[in-house]
């Protein structure tokens, strides 16, 4: 899906896969058909490789983890962070347009819970407005 996905969007994807207990000794890294995979080293998880890729490579990256500590790194480092189950939408959007059989069905509702705030109701937060606009190129 993520194949089908980069060819038609154009977007440069990194995919990011544990060798925490059973990957090589040195970090691997292969591209197929347009996306880069990468396969951390033993001892090394993904989320390392994940913050190393973002901090190195200072520019505002789309980062697509459900995990908080690298969403907060992703915001520390200039990047919007949005969650795994926000972009399996798009996917399934995008293979529903190729149409390709095997369709999945996604319920793309879930809670938000808001926390009191302070400033001006009416106006989106720094955090939302970025995750907005980023949703949007996706």
């Amino acid at each position: 899906m993520l194949i089908e996905y980069q060819k038609n969007k154009g977007h440069t994807l990194i995919v990011v896969f544990d060798g925490w207990k059973g990957g090589g000794m040195n970090e691997v890294s292969a591209k197929r058909g347009g996306v880069t995979v990468i396969y951390s080293r033993l001892a090394e998880k993904a989320d390392a490789v994940i913050k190393r890729i973002i901090t190195s490579d200072r520019r505002e990256w789309i980062v697509v983890s459900s995990d908080r500590e690298i969403a907060c790194r992703a915001w520390a480092t200039g990047s919007v962070p949005i969650s795994a189950d926000a972009f399996l939408p798009f996917l399934v959007r995008q293979m529903e347009r190729d149409g390709d059989e095997g369709k999945t069905a996604v319920d793309s509702s879930y809670d938000v819970v808001e926390a009191h705030r302070k400033g001006n109701p009416h106006q989106l937060s720094k955090k939302e407005r970025a995750r907005r606009r980023v949703l949007a190129k996706l």
